[in-house]
């Protein structure tokens, strides 16, 4: 017994001297480092519980309080040229102006503050062709803004302003929000100046309205009108929840029909475009449309889930893979199919040289067949980059 205990008190000394030795002469050893952030932007990130359900009639004042600072006007001047001006001898007399006076369009939006450093989430059509863009923050100040990169298919861009410690909003966590939830509309409508409209989700998932490429909607009756686009949608704790973008109107003013892009693509959207510059998607050169029960009961189809494709570009992916026309697509890599929007959107997820598998019922039987995912060609032309670094 005497032996175990010399064993074990020569053990801890020896151990205690070890250590000793370490944090004299290597200290950093001892100490725990939290992993490094990925160069470029960080991003506020709401727990993951759920926010506590709001009690009837209680105020929204913390969470307007919460928000307000990170919420940004955005200003815009595009310059106007009639065609006379585009004649080189016009311009050589009279310059850019005409009749003494310049032609200049001005646009507003609004915008988000999405990092401390100066990154600022909008909609694509807030400065799509602007020549200058200035950026209103809510204490007061007005600085000049640059386009870092944009995403016309989702109507989303981002903008960099030269600033720094300011106040970032907080983002939701992805598919929580449901319908019947409480959420805040931030923006600034006609210009009259920030404002704070209140409502509910009325629908999840809003697609195929014509309004984006890729559309995946959160539906909402909080007022929402022209100058409103690229603020914020939030819950009733602050947190961003979608981007609002685009409203249903007769009369040019809020029905109560109000569209916002789920903060989930949002976020995947803006670091792409931060890390990259631009949005890059998969595509297999097919044209699809929605399978009705008319045409799933002449394919002998149990039920009208699929799309199908009623073109295969000569030479794409899609074609080199064995894809005909008249194919009915059912899933991609086991997802389902549930019509043309989904397909669209499984399109998209698959990363350039990746191969997919596709399910397709060609007459009446199953098959599937390897496609190698190709770029999806931009559909609408990008935004100049305002700085070449950027590029």
């Amino acid at each position: 017994m005497r032996k175990l205990w010399l064993l074990f008190a020569q053990t801890t000394t020896v151990a205690l001297g070890v250590l000793f030795v370490i944090a004299l002469f290597k200290p950093d050893l001892l100490r725990w480092q939290a992993p490094q952030p990925r160069p470029g932007v960080t991003i506020r990130q709401a727990p993951a519980t759920p926010a506590t359900p709001l009690p009837p009639m209680e105020s929204f004042a913390p969470a307007a309080q919460r928000v307000i600072p990170a919420v940004v006007n955005v200003f815009t001047q595009q310059k106007m040229r009639a065609p006379a001006v585009q004649d080189p001898i016009f311009r050589y007399f009279f310059g850019d102006r005409l009749d003494g006076r310049p032609r200049q369009a001005s646009n507003l939006g609004s915008g988000v503050i999405v990092s401390a450093n100066g990154y600022v989430l909008t909609n694509y059509h807030v400065v799509e062709a602007a020549d200058e863009i200035q950026v209103a923050l809510a204490d007061g100040r007005a600085l000049p803004a640059r386009v870092v990169g944009a995403d016309p298919e989702t109507d989303l861009a981002v903008l960099k302003i030269d600033a720094g410690d300011l106040p970032a909003i907080t983002f939701a966590q992805p598919d929580t929000l449901r319908v019947g939830d409480w959420v805040l509309a931030l923006g600034n409508p006609f210009g009259v100046g920030q404002t704070v409209t209140a409502g509910i989700v009325s629908a999840l998932g809003r697609t195929q309205l014509g309004i984006n490429t890729f559309e995946n909607f959160i539906q909402t009756d909080a007022a929402i009108n022209p100058g409103n686009s690229g603020g914020a949608l939030v819950d009733a704790a602050g947190n961003l929840v979608g981007i609002n973008s685009a409203i249903y109107s007769r009369t040019g003013g809020s029905q109560g029909i109000g569209f916002a892009i789920p903060v989930s693509i949002a976020r995947q959207v803006m670091e792409q475009i931060i890390r990259e510059g631009s949005v890059t998607r998969g595509w297999v050169g097919i044209e699809v449309q929605d399978l009705t029960p008319e045409l799933a009961e002449s394919f002998s189809l149990k039920n009208a889930h699929g799309a199908l494709i009623a073109g295969v570009l000569k030479g794409g992916p899609a074609d080199n893979g064995g894809v005909r026309p008249g194919d009915v697509l059912l899933a991609v890599n086991g997802k389902q199919v549930s019509d043309s929007a989904s397909l669209l959107n499984l399109i998209a997820a698959l990363k350039p040289g990746e191969t997919a598998r596709l399910s397709v019922a060609r007459k009446q039987q199953s098959l599937e067949v390897s496609v190698q995912a190709g770029r999806r060609p931009v559909q609408r032309s990008p935004l100049p980059q305002a700085d070449p670094e950027l590029n």
